[in-house]
């Protein structure tokens, strides 16, 4: 690379955003082509960090019609320092969540919450239970695979709307997941936004909670009595290494150090606690974990390339302005969080994957956010917040296909019954319209 100076700003350009357009009608085209098909997954049938590519060959030339040296952008996006400790971190909490899995610390968490759960609560406790598995491995297609299976039993044997069953535990699993710091949408959303993970999370937490307490209250009163029967039992001490990444984490240790921890805990727990597992089998399974990360580590790199594209050919520029003039002008929190709301909701329509949505949208969210005076954990909390949202109730969404896959019931019938989600946009929406909060703080 020369040191010749830099090209001035680009002007706001429309065109500069076809890139994206591009990405996302490939993306959700092929989504939709498939499951006409009739492919299950449809969505997940052309991979995303191969649907860019045609994204950043467009994105390249156009950057190279002003004069940009395309080539040299790129690089420079897919290694700015946000999207390099995102990589970090997606690639630990990977192996945390694979080596956790391995020596059974989910079903010892399981085990817990399903033994402890009094027969008139089963909708409510399965709910919960879902959602601390969700917020103890980070990831909700993990916890609807766990529970799923189980829960569909207890329906049948007690006689349960199976439908009103599996919507308690997609939302418990999209509660957790939207809470977890070792969540890739978490992780995403909070180094999108510049901000820290305790910060996101206590801001997160205050939105959260009215949404599930009104949702348990609701399982409570709709839900029947029913036997409950746990899983075979794990030893209770394999939750111990999920309960230490969550006070670190809170405690506002940096989330790379927090994994790190976390990730040696459950080694040296699974070898005093799981039979017969051995350092051979550690080092295996935190591999596995990095291969389970691949995908959307490429996806990071790939769009933080094509996000330096579209800025350097004034994309981000114009969408801003667009946004302002839809605003009518007004500059304060409540048009900003509403239109961080509707594009992280209107991403996660389009690509059926939350962390793709975030990933798309964190860096004009972020420019809403200095705009409009926002913190970047407020930011973080609302693009979290409704990626989850949508993705909780689409019925081509992995989460409620894998439901219904498991359960052998349509997508369509569950997703009028995640009452968690929906309860979620609106309790999240109630906080953007209260009036009072201060318009910025530095965090």
């Amino acid at each position: 690379m020369d040191n010749a100076a830099s090209p001035p700003p680009a002007p706001p350009s429309a065109l500069a955003l076809t890139p994206l357009l591009v990405f996302l009608a490939l993306f959700f085209g092929a989504g939709l082509y498939f499951t006409a098909q009739g492919e299950a997954m449809g969505f997940y049938q052309l991979r995303a960090p191969v649907a860019i590519l045609p994204a950043l060959a467009l994105g390249a030339w156009l950057v190279r019609r002003r004069g940009i040296r395309p080539v040299d952008t790129l690089l420079e996006g897919m290694g700015h320092p946000n999207v390099m400790l995102m990589v970090l971190v997606f690639l630990l909490a990977g192996a945390f969540a694979n080596v956790s899995r391995a020596i059974g610390a989910v079903d010892a968490v399981v085990a817990l919450g399903l033994g402890a759960m009094p027969p008139a609560l089963i909708l409510p406790g399965l709910f919960l239970v879902a959602g601390f598995v969700s917020l103890s491995i980070g990831t909700s297609m993990g916890t609807i695979a766990a529970v799923v299976p189980i829960a569909t039993g207890l329906a049948d044997a007690a006689g349960l709307d199976r439908a009103l069953v599996l919507g308690a535990v997609v939302g418990g699993a999209m509660f957790g997941d939207n809470l977890s710091i070792i969540s890739d949408t978490t992780i995403a959303a909070t180094r999108s936004q510049g901000a820290r993970m305790p910060d996101k999370f206590r801001e997160n937490f205050r939105i959260a909670l009215p949404a599930a307490i009104a949702t348990v209250a609701l399982l409570a009163w709709f839900g029947d009595a029913a036997p409950v029967e746990a899983p075979g039992a794990a030893s209770p001490w394999l939750v111990l290494p999920y309960l230490a990444v969550l006070v670190l984490a809170l405690l506002g240790l940096d989330v790379v150090l927090v994994l790190a921890i976390g990730l040696v805990l459950t080694g040296v727990f699974g070898y005093l606690l799981a039979g017969g597992y051995d350092l051979v089998s550690y080092a295996n399974d935190i591999y596995d974990g990095f291969e389970s990360m691949v995908e959307i580590t490429l996806l990071s790199l790939l769009i933080g390339g094509l996000a330096a594209l579209i800025k350097a050919g004034g994309g981000l520029e114009w969408l801003a302005g667009v946004i302002a003039r839809f605003a009518r002008g007004h500059t304060g929190r409540r048009s900003g969080e509403l239109s961080i709301a509707a594009l992280a909701a209107g991403s996660d329509a389009l690509t059926a994957h939350n962390t793709v949505a975030i990933l798309v949208s964190g860096s004009l969210a972020r420019d809403i956010a200095s705009r409009h005076g926002i913190a970047p954990r407020r930011a973080a909390s609302v693009l979290d917040i409704y990626s989850c949202v949508v993705q909780g109730v689409l019925p081509y969404g992995a989460q409620i296909l894998l439901a219904g896959s498991l359960a052998g019931l349509s997508p369509l019938m569950i997703a009028g019954k995640v009452w968690y989600c929906w309860l979620l946009a609106l309790v999240a929406i109630g906080f953007m319209l209260w009036p009072g909060r201060p318009r910025h703080v530095s965090r």
